[in-house]
């Protein structure tokens, strides 16, 4: 009996996505579910051992010092979300309606062009811009102002988020922006829309889903960096990525960094869940 068309396509289909599913079940469901289980072993003489406790999560969850790093972080990430999504839209604004098709692919790919050099290089050349003796210092010594200190601060931290997330932003933006019809923008202006308006009432929600998936790769890549709070914030307030660090460090609690571990990861989950629930949600009446 021959098999009918469209078995065929769920089998072909299922063929060219094996590769993908083996993948993420050896390098991504495997290792979340071996750190699950290794949050319940046990740590004698500095050597892990096979047990089904859940100490370590009550030592985690009831530490002060834990929901201080948690709050921080979400804090920080926030903040950071916002700066990069305010920084990049009227750039993103720019290129999307007033830049030509040329000028606008030209200034994506100057904005690809800092991913190929490795994070840490970028982060670490913050030091000689942002130090005492460094060059906004010098700039600021010539109309008399300053020195400031900006490493080993807060702002440093998010000096490092925005080098890391930018031009990720920018470039989501850009293309969730340049894709709008533009006659939707032709006809409010037609119908006395004034320009913030337009930007409000128009733009924004047109963009909506490219905006809030822009923010969540920003909120993403914040919450979980470590370079940046650890080398430009000095670790001046603990974040969840160095409270891993520190806790790997302290008596080799490796189960105890998984307990930290397994809760970022749930937080950004429900956060993404969340976001994309809500990119993707139709208005009533649409």
């Amino acid at each position: 009996m021959p098999i009918s068309t469209g078995r065929s396509t769920k089998i072909y289909a299922l063929t060219w996505r094996l590769p993908i599913i083996i993948w993420q079940f050896f390098f991504f469901v495997g290792p979340v579910l071996f750190m699950v289980a290794m949050s319940f072993f046990l740590v004698k003489n500095y050597r892990m051992t096979e047990a089904f406790e859940f100490i370590n999560w009550y030592k985690m969850l009831t530490r002060g010092y834990f929901w201080d790093s948690y709050k921080y972080t979400i804090l920080i990430s926030m903040v950071s979300t916002v700066c990069a999504m305010g920084l990049a839209f009227p750039a993103a604004f720019a290129l999307a309606f007033s830049a030509s098709e040329t000028t606008r692919r030209w200034a994506i790919f100057l904005l690809i062009i800092p991913f190929f050099t490795s994070y840490l290089v970028r982060t670490f050349s913050w030091f000689v811009i942002l130090s005492e003796g460094g060059v906004v210092n010098a700039v600021l010594g010539h109309i008399g102002l300053g020195p400031y200190t900006m490493l080993n601060t807060h702002f440093g931290t998010l000096v490092g988020y925005m080098t890391l997330t930018l031009p990720l932003v920018l470039i989501l933006q850009t293309v969730t922006m340049s894709n709008i019809d533009k006659t939707l923008i032709e006809a409010a202006r037609n119908l006395g829309c004034k320009p913030l308006a337009t930007i409000w009432q128009v733009i924004i929600p047109l963009s909506k889903t490219g905006l809030i998936i822009a923010g969540i790769f920003c909120f993403i890549l914040s919450f979980g960096d470590f370079v940046a709070p650890f080398y430009l914030g000095g670790s001046q307030e603990t974040t969840l990525p160095i409270l891993i660090l520190d806790t790997t460090k302290s008596g080799q609690q490796w189960p105890r960094a998984a307990v930290v571990a397994i809760m970022m990861m749930a937080t950004l989950f429900a956060i993404a869940f969340t976001g994309i629930a809500i990119a993707y949600r139709k208005r009533k009446g649409a």
